[in-house]
């Protein structure tokens, strides 16, 4: 799509009246709650789905690579953020030994098939957290920040509740509209940089030693995550589930850390050891909430979600959050349709845990709860392990009531920002099955895997399948090993060597993807554990 083609479709978006679009995804929120009443939103039994995000490389050089839309489509994947970026979404299988094979099945066969087609460009997707590597020729900053230029007509001098004050030229009725050169033609995250908010706020990254200005979203296109879902048998049980999902936010993210450095011309004067010293083991959290959060506004769109008292709560919530992109909806008649504003609501709703509501048809309607803390992995069988243990502990601590459902809120936020920046050094608290307060790492994971294979037990899956299945988690407490620690630890021995800052990130970002190509399918992290590059 062009650019003139491009803008004409963000005029129609940005056209859209943001309160009137609020009010009408507040009246739908009456539609869904009572369906819910209804039990439209039940399932038989706890239903699993995970999405799944890469960014391209070029097979040769690890540099990031465009993907052309063409080979995006080719490959069955969707388009994200960036022009490097490509998503899987699996179809949603419920949660038994059977499901859980097809949903690694499907992730293996669908990504081997996207891998050839990539292939046949001299590209690689590749599973990671963050990407260090720009394109070859190019500078991380400029490919974040590089924007173009147009201008669309407007209707009476506004835009989405804007005035003339925002630019626009009353006699004319035209006004100016940034697109971000290196962002996927989606009318809706180029609208993101063209609305009041925007112009207030800017966009703004910031992580330690790292500070960039940018006029779009652009900047968010550095992180890809990997997003288990889980759909609630009982719809008005949701909070229950939520709670306890916000309580194992910091404890799994603690254990997938994936993202300690990012690009090296974007860290402002600061020396290697500057970076090392201050890195945070999981940066994408911290970029996330930055580029889209408007510090004057509080807690931010972006942030840690509260516990929820009932599902009626839930839909309010999603409902009346702050309005950033008010999109068209056409009228149809599928059963989300009946609350379709909500829906186009729901797409701009960022909590690090958070509930959706949605289906096509009434039998397809669901509750589920997406638990979005976790990078990419560095292996499918990594990745599946989170799908697993996420899964499992949805249905073993709900059952059984654990008593870390007690844990104060302030803990649990707390225990996720701390394993943002330290991983399994961090300082987590927990309470055990026995009620015992704990912050003893060996005895909050052994109660945690002890629940997940409860679970997944409960759901009819042996013990030799549930091992499988955790084994590559136990194996990162065992050796006090993440991701983003074997990252660092490589960088580290590159600085020690007399290596510079970009160079030890080069080497680091090659051995990584090296690693990975041996193992992606069939092995996972364990393996690279202990291992020297050749």
């Amino acid at each position: 799509m062009g650019a003139e083609e491009l803008a004409t479709r963000l005029e129609t978006v940005l056209a859209v009246d943001a309160e009137s679009f609020r009010d009408r995804a507040i009246e739908e929120a009456d539609v869904i709650v009572d369906a819910i009443e209804n039990g439209a939103f039940d399932n038989p039994q706890a239903i699993v789905g995970f999405e799944y995000e890469f960014y391209a490389v070029d097979a040769e050089t690890v540099a990031l690579r465009r993907v052309p839309r063409r080979l995006l489509e080719l490959m069955g994947f969707e388009k994200e953020l960036g022009l490097h970026n490509a998503e899987m979404t699996t179809s949603p299988q419920p949660l038994n030994a059977d499901g859980l094979r097809a949903q690694e099945a499907e992730i293996r066969a669908r990504l081997r098939a996207a891998q050839d087609v990539a292939a046949t460009e001299g590209m690689r997707l590749v599973s990671d957290g963050l990407w260090t590597q720009p394109p070859a020729g190019e500078m991380a900053r400029a490919y974040l920040t590089d924007r173009i230029e147009r201008t669309i007509s407007v209707d009476g001098g506004e835009i989405g509740g804007g005035t003339d004050d925002d630019g626009i030229d009353g006699a004319t009725g035209e006004r100016p509209v940034t697109l971000a050169t290196n962002m996927s033609d989606s009318a809706r995250y180029h609208a993101m940089a063209n609305t009041d908010r925007a112009d207030v706020a800017g966009m703004l990254l910031e992580c330690p030693n790292v500070s960039l200005e940018a006029e779009t979203v652009m900047p968010e296109s550095l992180i890809t995550s990997i997003q288990p879902h889980y759909q609630v048998p009982h719809a008005p049980d949701l909070p229950a589930y939520f709670n306890y999902a916000i309580r194992i936010a910091g404890p799994l993210l603690a254990l997938g850390v994936n993202s300690p450095f990012l690009p090296a011309d974007l860290y402002d004067d600061a020396t290697a050891e500057d970076v090392l010293r201050d890195a945070w083991m999981e940066h994408r959290i911290s970029i996330f909430e930055t580029v889209l959060n408007d510090p004057s506004a509080g807690a931010g769109k972006v942030r840690f979600p509260r516990d929820l008292e009932s599902v009626d709560e839930a839909v309010e919530r999603i409902a009346t959050d702050d309005t950033i992109v008010p999109m068209p909806v056409d009228a149809g008649d599928r059963f989300d349709d009946q609350f379709a504003h909500f829906r186009r609501k729901h797409g701009t709703y960022w909590r690090w845990v958070r509930p959706v509501f949605d289906g096509a048809s009434r039998s397809a309607a669901n509750a589920r709860i997406e638990f979005r803390p976790i990078p990419s992995q560095p292996t499918v069988r990594d990745s599946v392990a989170f799908l697993a243990t996420y899964a499992g502990l949805m249905e073993s601590l709900t059952s059984l009531e654990h008593p870390v459902r007690d844990l104060d809120w302030e803990i649990a936020r707390e225990n996720f920002y701390g394993a943002m920046r330290d991983g399994l050094d961090a300082e987590l608290e927990w309470i055990t099955n026995d009620g015992r307060e704990t912050d003893d790492v060996e005895a909050i994971y052994e109660d945690l895997f002890a629940h997940a294979e409860d679970g997944l037990s409960n759901r009819g899956l042996n013990d030799d399948e549930i091992a499988a299945y955790l084994y590559p988690l136990r194996r990162r407490v065992r050796q006090r090993q993440t991701p983003a620690r074997w990252k660092h630890d490589r960088v580290r021995a590159a600085v020690d060597d007399g290596h510079s800052l970009g160079a030890a990130l080069e080497s680091m970002q090659r051995e990584y993807v090296e690693r990975q190509a041996e193992t992606l399918y069939t092995g996972s992290f364990a393996e690279w554990i202990g291992k020297t590059r050749d």
